[in-house]
């Protein structure tokens, strides 16, 4: 545990002016309390979360066609997920394109950016496209529950294809173009989608990437679809729709499939029960096949505009960008803007383009936020921490003026670039490095206007968020200041509905409710510092690979082992993170087979195949030799003993590792490899 206190970099300038002191002051009211800070106002949402929960509602502006009853029984556990605003009826997609906050319909709803060029479309040409999709998609025959899938960048036609299936009540799941076929089918396999969207190609870093031959293989597996909509997101780039073999329909162009619907035909927002299902995610894969996780309409929607509105501090008319992928949940954080009001930016392409004059790209971003006036931008830590390195002064070269606050995710943050974002993009933005994750499709360490911003430490814990840190004993230790982890204590509504699948309850009990029974374990090691309040992330402490903030499972390595080379005997694919690191690294271990020789040309094919059936995200950083591979009695791979040596946090016993000798062999190269 540090000595030294962290240093204070931030403070509103006029907190009283923000939506989190109005909030408080609305609480404190209502309800003739008095709260100090912050945290006295998080105290008391998690002691009282149905009345908490139901100011949030109101606060923030649901819409919702029949009233609910109250927010939900405090008495109720954690596990099972109990239900939320009971009596309620919504729709997901009207909250986001009818907003409360009623913006005119010829204002910006979303500006959609690339490389190269931009489109800017206003809320009444939005959901106008809304209308034609979802409409399209009922005469085909979809209904509430089915399942719709993006094979899809960040551009408005992936938005308005979600926001067209939630109308519905069917459920929204999907991925990035620069994904493997492999990895796309191991997850929509699982959810049998009836219709799927794609591109004819995208754009990445000046160079135009085909999708056709992976979107055939994964049409053709696919036995159950009636079809495949192509939208032209490069332009005069041709797929002849007859070679992709849609087995129970077809394949149409996007103009194609919308053509036959005609202007008097209304889009109908189907009124629903609060947790109904919109959105699938996936879970890593650490084990066999990723999980499929669903959430729900009223847990996804209260959840961001409380991030949003209060936390964030989310205007109408605000712009709100966030560098993702449609795959990571933080593409559906960033749609959810549209519920508070705000203009989404949408953007497509490599932070770094376009290059300058000089051939560099690292003023791309900072210029994008200039040019299109963004208020919130959003990004990953390892963005921030290569323009640190290069050691870029935004705000001395462009005009930053507008921007209110810079959102960091997906790894921890350096203090070093907490220090280098103020003095690169101005002394008074609220850096909002957050923490949460997929499985709540939202955040437990968020944003605060009313607390101080300290160097290396995520603000706050979010408001009804009953977040703790316990050792591995179930002691809690939030407020000793020692590492432990990240459990939540009480119900929260953005916990998933259910995970899809035969075996869904199982796997949903197992994955949280495990570890610490009828306590949320989320799978980081946390420290939450008891002066400040505020959250410092450790790494995860299961065995999920998360560099660059991109979350996939060390089964995606092996299955891909085991198919190509018959010469590795067995492999260890574990994330390695120390104190000094920025990132996560990916190390792989092979075990060679009896005869077989480990060299370069090995490392080199092994990374090539990686790179192809997987992405590039998932080619690991270091690939080396091993003697043995750490196995428990049941013969399962102990990646977390080995992850915590080679990270330094090597607080677990090791009496489940059969031969725990081995071990040895890897602290011995964490010492040699310590540079």
């Amino acid at each position: 545990m540090e000595n030294a206190p962290p240093k204070r970099l931030w403070e509103h300038k006029d907190p009283s002016s923000t939506k989190t002191f109005q909030f408080k002051e609305h609480v404190e009211t209502k309800f003739q309390v008095k709260l100090q800070d912050y945290e006295q106002l998080r105290q008391w949402s998690i002691t009282n979360i149905n009345q908490f929960w139901e100011e949030v509602w109101h606060f923030t502006g649901i819409k919702a066609s029949n009233a609910f009853t109250k927010a939900v029984n405090e008495d109720a556990p954690i596990f099972p997920r109990p239900e939320f605003f009971e009596g309620a009826k919504l729709n997901f997609a009207e909250n986001l394109l009818y907003p409360t906050c009623n913006p005119d319909e010829n204002s910006y709803a979303v500006i959609e950016a690339n490389e190269g060029t931009r489109s800017y479309i206003t809320w009444k040409e939005l959901r106008e496209r809304v209308r034609q999709c979802s409409i399209a998609m009922h005469k085909l025959g979809i209904k509430e529950g089915d399942r719709v899938a993006g094979y899809v960048a960040n551009h408005s036609n992936a938005l308005v294809a979600m926001l067209a299936t939630t109308a519905i009540g069917a459920l929204w799941t999907a991925m990035s173009p620069d994904t493997g076929a492999h990895a796309v089918l191991d997850r929509i396999q699982q959810i049998r989608p009836i219709i799927l969207f794609a591109d004819n190609a995208v754009a990445y870093n000046g160079k135009v990437h085909e999708v056709r031959g992976k979107l055939k293989t994964i049409v053709a597996e696919i036995p159950q679809l009636k079809a495949c909509v192509i939208f032209e997101t490069i332009p005069d780039y041709e797929i002849d729709m007859s070679d992709i073999p849609v087995i129970q329909g077809k394949a149409y162009s996007h103009a194609e499939f919308v053509q036959s619907v005609t202007d008097e035909e209304k889009l109908n927002f189907a009124q629903l029960q609060p947790d109904h299902p919109v959105y699938i995610l996936y879970s890593s894969g650490t084990t066999g096949k990723p999980k499929c996780i669903v959430h729900g309409a009223i847990g996804t929607l209260i959840q961001h505009k409380k991030e949003h509105v209060i936390q964030s501090d989310i205007r109408p008319g605000d712009r709100l960008f966030y560098f993702t992928t449609c795959t990571w949940m933080m593409w559906h954080w960033l749609a959810s803007g549209l519920a508070s009001g705000a203009t989404l930016v949408l953007y497509d392409g490599s932070p770094f383009r376009p290059l300058d004059a000089e051939g560099k790209g690292e003023l791309a971003m900072p210029r994008l936020i200039e040019e299109l006036g963004i208020t919130h931008f959003g990004t990953s830590a390892k963005y921030l921490s290569i323009l640190e390195q290069k050691e870029v002064m935004a705000n001395k070269l462009v005009n930053l003026g507008q921007l209110k606050a810079i959102y960091s995710t997906g790894s921890p943050l350096a203090p070093s670039t907490f220090e280098y974002v103020y003095r690169a993009f101005g002394p008074d933005l609220n850096l909002g490095s957050i923490t949460g994750g997929t499985d709540i499709i939202s955040l437990f360490g968020a944003p605060s206007q009313i607390s101080p911003v300290y160097a290396g430490e995520i603000q706050v814990r979010g408001l009804g968020m009953a977040v703790e840190a316990w050792d591995f004993q179930g002691k809690n230790v939030t407020n000793t200041g020692e590492p432990g982890d990240l459990v939540c204590v009480k119900p929260f509504p953005c916990q998933p509905v259910m995970f899809y699948g035969p075996d869904g309850d199982k796997l949903y009990k197992k994955s949280y409710f495990e570890t610490f029974p009828g306590v949320w374990h989320h799978g980081d090691f946390v420290r939450i510092n008891p002066k400040t309040g505020g959250l410092i992330m450790l790494g995860r402490s299961d065995g999920i690979l998360k560099p660059g903030g991109v979350r996939f499972g060390s089964s995606e390595i092996y299955n891909v082992i085991l198919e190509h080379f018959a010469e590795i005997e067995d492999a260890l694919c574990v994330g390695r993170r120390r104190e000094k690191d920025t990132d996560e690294v990916v190390v792989l271990f092979v075990k060679m087979a009896q005869g077989a020789t480990f060299s370069e040309e090995l490392v080199k094919k092994l990374k090539e195949i990686v790179r192809k059936e997987l992405s590039a995200r998932h080619v690991p950083g270091i690939i080396d030799k091993c003697p043995d591979i750490p196995v428990t009695i049941n013969g399962k791979k102990v990646e977390v003993a080995v992850k915590q040596i080679l990270c330094g946090t090597n607080v677990r016993t090791s009496a489940s590792v059969a031969n725990a000798e081995c071990l040895d062999w890897y602290r011995n190269w964490n010492d040699v490899h310590s540079e």
